[in-house]
């Protein structure tokens, strides 16, 4: 019997031999310790990878501003601006009316004459419109009224139709119809007025 051999025991616990046995640790240990390595490493990097995603997206810590006594943004020339509208002085007027009520072609010429706007014809409307205008008024002119006179006067009442003939004179005509009452309200017709003459700001680029 060998000496390794706890006495009592034989047969297959019989330990023969003179060399002790082979006592290994176990693997546990070690793979918690490989486990948190692992972890600390993944946390390292996560966070260093947030960082350059910081970076990025912030520009690397750095500020852009403008230079000293630069604009940051540059006003840009509008790509065509439309011809400023004449005053009322240079529109002339002729005031018709097309309605049953006597007298209004001459009240409606008197309230545009003290507006500014210079005067021409008053009186019936033509037979192709005298009585044929249900509508506010109907202005008509040549072509080239479209660009200026008809703007303005639209400004003194609403609702008014817009014509065109061949004539070759800058003058309008304004035909009152059945549903005239009034022109604009002084105040009102001013603003629009000076909303119509001023002219539109550049766009700005940055």
């Amino acid at each position: 019997m060998s000496m390794l051999t706890p006495p009592g025991m034989g047969g297959k616990y019989r330990i023969t031999g003179n060399a002790y046995p082979r006592m290994r640790r176990p693997r546990r240990r070690r793979r918690i310790v490989l486990a948190v390595v692992a972890a600390v490493a993944a946390l390292g990097l996560g966070g260093w990878g947030t960082l350059q995603l910081i970076d990025v997206f912030t520009g690397g810590g750095k500020k852009i501003t403008a230079k000293a006594g630069q604009a940051a943004c540059k006003p840009r020339a509008a790509a065509s601006t439309a011809p400023l509208p004449p005053k009322p002085a240079q529109i002339t007027v002729n005031v018709y009316n097309a309605t049953p009520r006597g007298g209004l072609a001459k009240a409606t010429a008197d309230e545009l004459r003290k507006r500014g706007f210079t005067i021409g014809k008053v009186g019936n409307a033509p037979v192709e419109y005298d009585k044929k205008v249900p509508g506010t008024a109907i202005l008509l002119g040549a072509a080239a009224a479209n660009e200026g006179p008809f703007r303005v006067l639209a400004t003194q009442l609403a609702g008014t139709q817009l014509r065109t003939d061949a004539r070759r004179t800058a003058d309008v005509d304004l035909i009152l119809g059945t549903a005239f009452k009034s022109l604009t309200a002084k105040p009102a017709s001013d603003k629009a007025l000076a909303t119509l003459a001023t002219p539109p700001k550049p766009a700005t680029t940055c």
